[in-house]
């Protein structure tokens, strides 16, 4: 089962997030039938989603990434909410898939050099929060580092993974780290977190090895006391439904909703999150113009 735990330090100094989102991101891959590097591009802003979505206060609090590139992925999208569950989709999931000389899933080529990694946060009140930075790197875990630094102002360490099985491309492990200073932070604080850091290996290589969420929150704080925040089960969670699809209908001028009905006499739409598909026929799309009468 897919979890998050955040942590803190007992002065305050630092908190680590971390989630295990392997079943997510397996899960990610088999409703939208993505490529090997589609799915380490989707699976780590997947991560990302969710441990930003974990950090939003307010329980109906919602939150979009976007990475929009040059790259023949085209968009990668994620929606999560304060729960930290999340869903999304890309744009060419059977992206063609290159590697780097040392085997790694070449996603930065996949993303592209130039574009914009776009984060909203909508609180449930009030105008959302809009932020928008050039990638760095479209390797997702360097653009949110510099998404918090440049829009945030807040010093952040990313990291973010997807193992994958050589073999027939299934998702072996997939997570997301963390790590980002609070205000009034000492010196010695600053030089221990980035000795540790520097320590860090690779987060799917850590769960390979049988390290816990926990674990990982420990180590990338060692020396630190670290207290835990709260931990929780994550999922990728879609919502849609019939309902919510004759609400849409509903607010369709007449000629656009008839319009909607193909040569079988059949409308259909296709959830992007989940793939699945509704179908009105001619005599349910005169139900939802009759009951505007």
């Amino acid at each position: 089962m897919d979890k998050i735990i955040r942590t803190i330090t007992s002065d305050g100094a630092v908190t680590a997030a971390a989630v295990d989102c392997s079943d997510i991101v397996f899960t990610a891959q088999a409703l939208h039938k993505t490529s090997p590097v589609a799915t380490a591009a989707f699976g780590r802003l997947l991560a990302a989603g969710s441990i930003m979505g974990a950090s939003l206060k307010q329980e109906s609090a919602k939150i979009n990434l976007s990475v929009k590139g040059d790259g023949p992925l085209g968009t990668v999208f994620v929606a999560g909410d304060s729960r930290g569950n999340v869903r999304g989709y890309v744009t060419n999931p059977d992206c063609p898939t290159e590697y780097y000389e040392n085997g790694k899933l070449n996603v930065a080529k996949a993303v592209g050099k130039y574009g914009t990694l776009g984060v909203i946060r909508d609180y449930g009140s009030g105008e959302p929060y809009i932020g928008q930075v050039p990638l760095v790197s479209g390797e997702i875990a360097e653009d949110i580092t510099s998404y918090f630094a440049v829009s945030e102002q807040i010093p952040t360490v990313c990291a973010l993974g997807v193992l994958l099985d050589k073999k027939d491309g299934k998702v072996l492990f997939a997570g997301g780290l963390l790590i980002q200073l609070l205000p009034g932070a000492f010196e010695d604080t600053i030089e221990k977190l980035e000795k540790n850091i520097s320590q860090l290996e690779p987060i799917t290589t850590m769960f390979a090895k049988g390290m816990s969420i926990l674990d990982i929150c420990k180590t990338a704080l060692a020396g630190f006391e670290v207290e835990v925040l709260d931990e929780f089960p994550v999922n990728y969670v879609c919502g849609c439904s019939k309902d919510k699809i004759e609400s849409y209908f509903n607010g369709l001028p007449e000629d656009e909703l008839r319009a909607c009905v193909g040569e079988n006499g059949v409308a259909e739409v296709k959830c992007r999150f989940c793939n699945k598909t509704y179908r009105f026929t001619e005599d349910d799309i005169e139900k939802i113009l009759n009951n505007r009468k």
